[in-house]
């Protein structure tokens, strides 16, 4: 028992450990990097004032900001405010970055969220639909149209639907949350998520529909499955008994790790539609050199991904032990 105790301490430790040190090791990587890369971050706070400052102007507009010292000073003195919540404040928007993100993850998470449970529960139900149908019209047809809808770019997808349902037709709106003055008008909102969403969800769904088709596909093939089918029971109750019980371990395994996968897409479609969102607000922060906001976002960013993969380990691991 008190093996076991420890055991349990030691592994929690390690994750714990692994997490802190990954998040540490990622501020530290984006804080020099999106230091050392070229631009002026007093344009982002000053606008166009900046090119005209003279040199002291400029002296103290950088003081003020604190980026007069040597980086690995900068880095510690963020990291300082950091561990006390204090992430600064932006630059572009003259406010606490907290509070920048705070009005745009709501929407994030409404799209992402939405799109994520689409995702697996249609490829779920579209893998175990194909696998039933092996080899017949209805499954080669799925195959060849999946396969070349998972290749279109995302971001070409979101241009030819906004050009098709929203300059053509004019069904759909192509931009933004809501319409001006209907912030809290769901309708409104449902029908400025439909083109963004599907893009979402046409851009990955094949791809997880085939891996579970696959998964269940080797299942069937199995010796257990053979010995069941000998027995008398019916290849769709072997399916549904025996095979998809064994598959969702590792379906659930793939949700977790498919996290960055499909926040990374929600990100781009986020920019493609100028959906207000945290896509949006991350390809704005690393364009006008909005280093605070950068960084917060790229940190949260990285600790969606580092919690999916963990999931994923140890969904893995408690399945194998």
């Amino acid at each position: 028992m008190a093996g076991s105790r420890w055991d349990k301490i030691w592994y929690v430790g390690k994750k714990l450990l692994t997490f802190f040190g990954s998040i540490l090791v990622l501020s530290v990587m984006v804080f020099s990097i999106s230091r050392l890369a070229p631009g002026d971050p007093l344009v982002s706070y000053y606008g166009d004032r900046a090119e005209k400052m003279s040199q002291g102007e400029r002296a103290w507009a950088e003081e003020k900001l604190g980026l007069h010292e040597p980086i690995p000073v900068q880095y510690v003195r963020w990291l300082a405010g950091a561990l006390q919540g204090d992430f600064g404040i932006s630059y572009k928007y003259k406010r606490p970055v907290v509070n920048v993100i705070g009005e745009r993850v709501g929407n994030t998470l409404l799209l992402g969220g939405i799109g994520f449970v689409l995702i697996f529960c249609l490829a779920l139900l579209l893998g175990i639909w194909c696998a039933c149908r092996e080899g017949r019209l209805f499954d080669s047809v799925i195959c060849k149209i999946g396969t070349i809808s998972s290749c279109i770019p995302e971001f070409w997808l979101s241009l030819l639907l906004v050009l098709l349902f929203s300059v053509n037709l004019k069904w759909l709106p192509g931009s933004g949350a809501y319409t001006v003055g209907q912030a809290g008008g769901w309708v409104d909102r449902a029908r400025h998520l439909i083109l963004p969403l599907a893009v979402v969800v046409l851009g990955h769904l094949w791809y997880y529909a085939y891996l579970i088709r696959n998964r269940i596909l080797a299942e069937m093939r199995a010796d257990y499955v053979l010995l069941a089918k000998a027995k008398g029971l019916t290849r769709r109750r072997v399916l549904f008994r025996h095979c998809l019980r064994n598959v969702m371990p590792a379906y659930l395994s793939i949700m977790a790790i498919s996290v960055p996968h499909i926040l990374g897409g929600t990100y781009v479609i986020e920019t493609v539609f100028s959906y207000p969102g945290l896509g949006t607000l991350t390809y704005e922060s690393a364009r006008y050199h909005d280093y605070n906001l950068l960084m917060l976002l790229c940190i949260l960013t990285g600790i969606l991904v580092i919690l999916g993969n963990q999931a994923a380990q140890a969904i893995t691991e408690k399945r194998i032990g």
